[in-house]
């Protein structure tokens, strides 16, 4: 124990050991697993991320192509205090459905459509094996951005279709769907866009507890490991790596939103 504990300098002064850590960072190292001697914390991150980046981003993907036809179907069906009912049953399944955790979905997905284990038994439930393994932990991650985009969308959208230009559009008789998607819809992504790069770095972070129910090989079910065994240099990697994600992400939307909308980065500066 000694050996070990000179070896990964756990016997110098705190501040000392924060200082060469520090500047190990810098140089792109990690440090060394407790648990796993022999592998550096880089080495597993980089083994690990690829799976998570491909889950997260599959539902993020998902959720974008889903939440904006929904959203703009609902701005249409609920316009003008149109449809009462519809407009009640959207809200209130979508604050159900928002509500969820996502664990508790995977593992209600799990115990309906787990081979094996489920009623239905469909889809697999551990490992990255190939597509269908890919199914149950992706619509559970996608589910709640999903409903909360598509409220966003809907939202906007009706606030533009008050705008004096959709007026004049209308004026002109163009059809609903091309008065919707062609002028309403554009003016309407500024919001949609911020929000969805938060729901993103929310995606990344929900990862950890799906990927431990589902048994998927990324950095979520690594952390949750690491922190029952106490390896701290790899929790430490870990969190990181997700705090560099979120910045480059909002970074990506700001840039984006600049690109889409310059009035956005005149305001903010």
């Amino acid at each position: 124990m000694e050996a070990r504990r000179a070896a990964l300098g756990l016997n110098d002064p705190i501040w000392s050991q924060y200082v060469h850590y520090l500047k190990n960072l810098l140089a792109g190292d990690f440090g060394e697993s407790i648990t796993r001697p022999g592998l550096s914390v880089s080495q597993i991150i980089g083994q690990r991320l690829p799976a998570t980046i491909e889950l997260a981003g599959l539902a993020f993907v998902i959720a974008m192509l889903v939440s904006i036809p929904l959203g703009v179907l609902m701005a249409a069906l609920t316009r003008g205090g149109r449809r009462q009912r519809t407009e009640l049953a959207f809200t209130s399944s979508s604050i159900v459905f928002a509500a969820i955790p996502e664990f508790i979905l995977a593992v209600g997905l799990v115990c309906l459509f787990g081979q094996g284990v489920g009623l239905l038994g469909i889809f697999p439930v551990a490992g990255r094996s190939g597509p269908l393994s890919l199914v149950l932990p992706v619509i559970s991650l996608a589910v709640a951005p999903t409903v909360v985009l598509a409220r966003v969308v809907r939202v906007e959208v009706l606030t533009v279709m008050e705008a004096d230009y959709i007026r004049t559009a209308r004026s002109k008789r163009l059809r609903a769907w091309r008065l919707y998607l062609r002028h309403a819809l554009p003016n309407a992504v500024t919001a949609t866009l911020t929000l969805s790069g938060l729901l993103l770095g929310g995606l990344i972070a929900g990862t950890v507890l799906v990927e431990s129910v589902m048994a998927w090989p990324g950095l979520g079910s690594s952390m949750v490991s690491s922190i029952l065994t106490k390896d701290y240099p790899l929790v430490q990697g870990i969190v990181l790596v997700y705090g560099v994600v979120v910045l480059v992400i909002n970074l990506v939307v700001d840039v984006v939103l600049a690109v889409l909308d310059p009035r956005s980065a005149i305001q903010e500066s």
